[in-house]
């Protein structure tokens, strides 16, 4: 605040203006905060200009002449403090221009305060400063102690006004009051005249004298203020963490409509418009999942599930476009790398023509070094895109691969004939394999033959030359031990399809087998009229293992009395030869009726049919 008194003109030539205090009037004092000061003149004897410039620097204040004006040509006389009290903060309110902040080692010299009915004298300043309890939150109200007896509220108002708005002075009929200003800053500066010695007018008696004591004094009305001020400092930062949140939160789905006749015609007829079909499945998922359909509304709902199953074949065709292009693209790509390969290829060469004996001589040691990196750098870049398009190529060989076990599934009648063209496909891979292998082969031997020409001892790049041919070499025999693995890989392939074709045949075989033997003993239930003698010509037991196992049976059979299943004779046969076929002893059993019969054994869910051996009834009949 610009705190300014007027000076009496008829005391001009023996007083001086107190530091720090201007004149009052409307065009230099704040309109905002001017104090109602009495235009009294406050003078002091001036016996050292210099110690009164001094102190005023000191103050951090600009020191004025005797006519008012500034010493300093560049003070602001905007910039009006109270008389004697330096600021207290670097950023003091009230204030357009931060003062130079004042060193913390320089002390603080007061001066004498000279008001228009009494008179304050500084402390001592060896003496420390004087105690203070804490600060209240948002204080605004002082204790004043140590008053004259004979001081009155308008001599108090007289000195503290000078600190700013004063709202309300309750004076105790002893010596002390309480003041409240109109703002926080200004108790600091009330707390600057604690310490100071007060004297009414110019009497030395014991009433009209006292010594100051401010302190911060606790009011409900200022907590109030100050509580009322953090509320609604916290209800602008929860308004502002909340606008933070919803702009920061995604946006809600747009609500859904509820059923009705009209929204529903509105709905199947979005469903047939390719644009806004999304939101129109959106609702009509909504309204079946709410349980609107019911017996009057099925008819509108069936006929908007049938809408919504007409794009079914729309999206099948865009998939399919969308694979048509995918595919052209890669086609694309893949011939675009080709043809980038062989423009590689083609780089290479003239690096590796340039290499050669008649040209290299007459490159200097830099250009050849620049040459070879340039070489190696095309081969690397080379390799990496000649192995992309070859594993696009096996890509596609494994899915046309695919594409032919899913069709031989599918068809199990043209199973023989696939195998067979698997098997020649493989052969063909087979030979263009081995015919790559000795192509590089070749090449490996054509390599080694450059490199004993070219080993010679006047070769300045011998060395270069040589780690290039053996980088050569190793890249050529990776490849060919990859390509002999591959080899391996199919043959074993073609060793596997083999195993299975001879699988199939014999399955054929045995199916045959199994057809003959029903033929058999259909002929057999036809023929049982006829003699013994006509059977035992027609001999049933072809081979010698067919004898045996004949004998093997009957020996089992004979330790069980009662009979066995079919298949717990073939699980005892299985322990002995495992490529004993169950329909092939269930047909040598049936042939030879003699010695072995079948019979239906339990009743219900256990009937089973059981084998036993009869041989000693079929010798008597025989």
């Amino acid at each position: 605040m610009m705190l300014c008194q007027a000076m009496d003109v008829a005391q001009v030539h023996d007083s001086i203006i107190v530091p720090g205090v201007s004149c009052l009037d409307g065009k230099n004092a704040d309109n905002s905060r001017t104090l109602n000061v009495d235009s009294t003149a406050m003078t002091l004897p001036m016996s050292d200009p210099t110690a009164w410039a001094t102190a005023m620097n000191n103050l951090g204040m600009t020191p004025l002449g005797i006519a008012g004006q500034p010493i300093l040509p560049d003070f602001d006389p905007a910039l009006g403090m109270m008389t004697g009290i330096p600021p207290i903060t670097p950023m003091m309110p009230g204030l357009g221009i931060v003062p130079p902040p004042i060193p913390p080692d320089m002390p603080v010299v007061k001066e004498i305060i000279h008001c228009k009915s009494c008179t304050l004298f500084p402390p001592n300043p060896n003496l420390p400063p004087p105690a203070t309890r804490e600060r209240p939150p948002g204080c605004k109200t002082v204790f004043v102690g140590g008053l004259p007896e004979n001081g009155t509220e308008q001599i108090i108002v007289e000195v503290f006004e000078q600190c700013g708005e004063i709202i309300a002075i309750r004076k105790s009929k002893k010596n002390f009051c309480h003041i409240r200003f109109a703002e926080e800053y200004m108790v600091d500066k009330a707390l600057y005249l604690s310490g100071y010695r007060i004297r009414l007018g110019s009497s030395t008696d014991k009433k009209d004298t006292g010594r100051l004591h401010v302190d911060f004094a606790q009011a409900r009305d200022d907590l109030y203020e100050w509580e009322c001020k953090q509320r609604m400092l916290a209800r602008e930062e929860r308004h502002r963490r909340r606008m933070e949140e919803e702009r920061l939160r995604p946006p809600s789905p747009p609500p859904v409509v509820h059923y009705s006749d009209h929204e529903c015609s509105i709905v199947a007829e979005k469903l047939k418009d390719d644009s806004k079909f999304s939101e129109a499945v959106q609702t009509l998922l909504t309204w079946i999942e709410r349980g609107e359909v019911n017996r009057r509304s099925a008819n509108n709902f069936y006929s908007m599930i049938q809408s919504a199953n007409s794009h079914v074949r729309r999206l099948v065709n865009e998939k399919a476009a969308h694979e048509k292009d995918m595919e052209e693209a890669k086609e694309k790509f893949k011939q675009a790398l080709s043809g980038i390969l062989i423009q590689f290829e083609q780089i290479v060469a003239v690096y590796h023509s340039a290499s050669k004996q008649k040209a290299w001589d007459h490159f200097t040691k830099a250009q050849r070094k620049n040459i070879s990196v340039w070489c190696k750098q095309a081969e690397e870049i080379r390799n990496i895109h000649n192995d992309e398009l070859m594993g696009i190529r096996r890509e596609e060989e494994m899915e046309m691969s695919d594409d032919e076990i899913e069709e031989t599934t599918e068809t199990k009648e043209t199973e023989e004939s696939a195998l067979v063209s698997q098997t020649e496909a493989l052969k063909e891979e087979n030979d263009s394999l081995r015919w790559q292998l000795d192509a590089y082969r070749n090449e490996v031997e054509l390599l080694k033959q450059e490199q004993g020409k070219a080993h010679r001892e006047d070769d300045p790049n011998k060395e270069q030359q040589l780690k290039l041919l053996q980088q050569a070499l190793q890249g050529m025999q990776q490849h060919l031990l990859k390509v002999q693995e591959e080899y391996k890989r199919k043959e074993a392939e073609l060793e596997k399809i083999k195993d299975d074709k001879l699988q199939v045949e014999k399955m054929l075989e045995n199916l045959k087998e199994k057809e003959s033997c029903a033929s058999r003993l259909c002929a057999s239930s036809q023929d049982s009229d006829y003699p013994l003698e006509k059977t035992l010509n027609s001999s049933p037991i072809k081979s010698e293992r067919e004898a045996l196992l004949v004998g093997i049976i009957s020996t089992f059979l004979h330790v069980h009395p009662f009979g066995a299943s079919i298949e717990y004779i073939c699980s005892y046969l299985h322990r002995l030869d495992n490529k004993i076929c169950t329909s092939d002893v269930e047909c040598l059993m049936s042939r030879l009726q003699h010695t072995f019969k079948q019979e239906m054994t339990g009743v219900g869910a256990s009937l089973e049919k059981r084998w036993k051996f009869c041989g000693f009834e079929g010798l008597k009949l025989t």
